[in-house]
């Protein structure tokens, strides 16, 4: 500004420095009964600057426009890119009105920030909007360009901080709207908004105004993918958020671990959508960049402090999340396999895996186009060891056992990393949902394997995970958990009762089976019938009393557990007819009761089709049954 002496100017400059040392460093110093000391002593700088700035231009008989009310808070539309944005119009960015409205402008921003910071948001949002009606006078230009960008970004965090989104959306389009235009007609290095309150020889290199530019569009992107999510534009989010960590990298500016999670977190957006390609990216990325935060302290330092101890914490659960991640990766591309190949009985359809065996090819090919247009992350030090491990693991379907077997194997390695961390001592929800994760790999592995033993061998494996942590379970606690594990123990062990069933027809009449073959057959039957039953008594009230109306979250699983617990107690064999009527009377009543309860409540009906109509053709036609045994036992009589 003309008017002021440089000794004068030098000394607005050094106020400046000083409120911002505050705000970013002797900040982090403040005792904790009083947490925003530095932040007011920097407010206090900022408006003895702001009154300077004001004084020396009030001799120049300029009237601004600060001081309005933010009740006339201004919004911005989100944008359809047909709007000026600030271009064309108003002073010139380096003329000196221009330049006094960005340095009032600039003080508005820091006012705001600091406000926001100290929790008192209504001030803060009528210092942003001082800024912005300063900032309307002006046409956007390099002098001024990174003011307009960062008040709307300030703004938008506080607008979807009290969850108006779409008017936090509104002052983030902008911002965005306006950077790209700015790019594409300029584009040169602007002027940093500390600049504005610098001395000639401390202004930045045009490097460093560029990266911290970049870093304010950065955070454009960022508040952007946030907004997008909440309105529930879920692919326009993940774009936007994948966009943000790649410029995090490209520009240094990041957190490892945080960037981490961030990246795995997106991966399972893209897994949902059945784009493994990226999903396996983002989760190599989340694993190499996590490991730019060190490795994990050992234990051993007796010495240790207490936050040496809480980083090795943090360092160890957050890193086990990552590995969760990886094992929805693998669990979610085995299962998706598994729909592509199975026929309408749930085995596999050679002739279409052979079909998709020939289009393999065709696929490799698109992965690797893909590939080349796909945003990948990484810089010069990290892409080499993300795509080494991308290498390891498939991104296209696995179509045979190997190939299963290979996805399985990465699963189980990345299961084992989060059981170390999720421990059954203190974290019972995580390491349970962990084992159930483990028992699914197990589940989708088998579905490839052709040997029958083989596959029985595997769901034994399930088995001999979830039953004994079902058993020992509070059933009070964790009513919930052990309901979902008793309901999967009764599917497993009815899924190798099965198996054992085809592998002795294989060998042999079902009437010359041989005992030990039976006392088999008939223990995965009642294990099975066991626990569904249990599944069912967890529903009874105190008084052991069966509701008469069942709730929509386990109305199905009910109702089908009604039914296999009939179904099961006519496929147990038995030589004594006293045996077999017991059974088969227990199936009638099963079976009643599905047909009965559907009766009752007829929209149940559409939950249970299948299992509807057979339980109606059962209750048909057992009681012939029941009656020829019961004849035979007069004759045998």
């Amino acid at each position: 500004m003309a008017s002021l002496s440089s000794d004068e100017w030098r000394a607005i400059c050094d106020k400046f420095n000083n409120a911002q040392n505050l705000t970013d460093v002797e900040s982090r110093n403040d005792p904790e009964n009083d947490p925003f000391r530095s932040k007011y002593k920097a407010r206090e700088l900022l408006r003895e600057i702001y009154c300077s700035l004001k004084s020396f231009e009030a001799g120049e008989g300029e009237e601004e426009g600060g001081g309005e009310s933010a009740e006339h808070r201004p919004t911005e539309e989100p944008v359809d890119g047909q709007r000026e944005d600030g271009f064309g119009r108003g002073f010139s960015g380096d003329a000196p009105a221009g330049v006094r409205a960005a340095k009032l402008g600039a003080v508005e921003y820091y006012l705001g920030v600091n406000h926001v910071d100290t929790e008192e948001l209504s001030a803060g949002q009528e210092h942003l909007v001082n800024c912005m009606k300063l900032m309307e006078r002006c046409r956007v230009s390099s002098e001024n360009v990174s003011l307009f960008i960062h008040v709307r970004n300030q703004l938008g965090i506080l607008w979807a901080g009290r969850d108006e989104t779409e008017t936090a959306q509104g002052f983030l389009e902008t911002a965005e709207s306006i950077y790209q235009r700015y790019i594409k007609e300029d584009g040169s290095p602007p002027t940093d908004m500390t600049e504005y309150f610098t001395t000639e020889e401390n202004l930045l290199t045009h490097q460093e105004r560029t990266k911290r530019f970049e870093l304010a569009y950065t955070h454009t992107m960022y508040y952007l993918a946030q907004v997008y999510k909440n309105l529930g534009q879920t692919e326009r989010a993940a774009t936007y958020c994948h966009s943000t960590l790649q410029r995090q990298l490209q520009l240094n500016q990041f957190s490892p671990m945080e960037w981490a999670l961030n990246a795995a977190t997106l991966s399972q957006y893209y897994i949902t959508k059945g784009r493994y390609m990226e999903g396996r990216h983002c989760l190599s990325a989340a694993t190499v960049i996590s490991g730019l935060a060190g490795e994990v302290p050992s234990e051993a330092a007796a010495q240790e402090s207490e936050t040496e101890s809480d980083r090795r914490e943090h360092l160890r659960q957050k890193r086990a999340e990552i590995a969760r991640c990886w094992i929805k990766y693998c669990l979610n591309l085995l299962q998706d396999s598994k729909k592509l190949l199975e026929d309408n009985i749930g085995e596999l359809d050679s002739d279409r895996q052979d079909e998709l065996k020939r289009a393999r090819r065709r696929e490799e090919e698109e992965e690797e186009k893909g590939r080349k247009s796909a945003l990948l992350f990484g810089s010069e030090d990290t892409f080499d060891s993300i795509a080494s491990l991308e290498e390891k693991v498939l991104c296209l379907f696995p179509l045979d056992f190997t190939e299963a077997r290979a996805v399985f194997l990465v699963g189980q390695n990345y299961v084992v990393q989060a059981k170390d961390y999720f421990q059954m001592d203190g974290y019972v929800t995580d390491h349970i949902e962990i084992l159930q994760d483990h028992s699914a790999l197990f589940r989708s592995l088998a579905f490839f394997e052709e040997d029958l033993e083989r596959r029985c061998k595997m769901h034994k494996r399930r088995v001999d995970m979830m039953e004994p942590i079902c058993n020992d379970l509070n059933a009070q606690y964790y009513l919930l958990i052990r309901r979902q594990l008793m309901f999967e123990l009764a599917e497993t062990y009815n899924e190798m009762m099965d198996l054992k069933l085809t592998l002795a027809n294989r060998q042999a009449d079902t009437q010359s089976l041989d005992n030990h073959t039976i006392k088999k057959f008939n223990h995965l039957c009642s294990a099975s019938a066991k626990f569904f039953q249990m599944f069912l008594d967890s529903l009874c009230s105190p008084e052991g009393k069966f509701p008469e109306h069942l709730e929509e979250e386990v109305l199905r699983p009910a109702l089908v557990a009604r039914f296999r617990v009939a179904r099961l107690h006519s496929r147990l064999i038995s030589s004594s007819p006293t045996e077999q009527l017991e059974n088969l009377d227990k199936c009638v009543e099963n079976y009643k009761y599905v047909v009965q309860y559907c009766e009752a409540h007829p929209e149940a009906a559409s939950a249970v089709e299948t299992e509807l109509e057979l339980s109606k053709e059962m209750v048909g036609l057992l009681p012939l049954k029941i009656n020829r045994i019961k004849a035979r036992m007069v004759v045998d009589n």
